[in-house]
């Protein structure tokens, strides 16, 4: 089996990359879509914390994907 060469990447550049840019969306915005603080999503999207069950559940409703993603995104990267 190979090893990955590089680090995995934290969910949170997944959400600024994939989904803030693309759809013009600002942190404050999401943030009112997801329920949360926009300090609490700032949080994610610096790194600074991962992504809990309750976070996983929020961001699988809004973009239409798996809690199951973003938890294993934080699992991958946290190991």
């Amino acid at each position: 089996m190979k090893r990955m060469k590089r680090r995995p990447t934290h969910p949170g550049i997944i959400i600024k990359e994939n989904y803030l840019k693309p759809l013009s969306i600002t942190i404050t915005e999401l943030a009112s879509i997801l329920g949360v603080s926009r300090k609490t999503l700032s949080k994610i999207i610096n790194k600074r914390v991962s992504i809990t069950t309750d976070m996983a559940l929020r961001l699988s409703r809004a973009f239409d994907t798996t809690p199951d993603l973003w938890l294993n995104l934080q699992k991958n990267y946290d190991l």
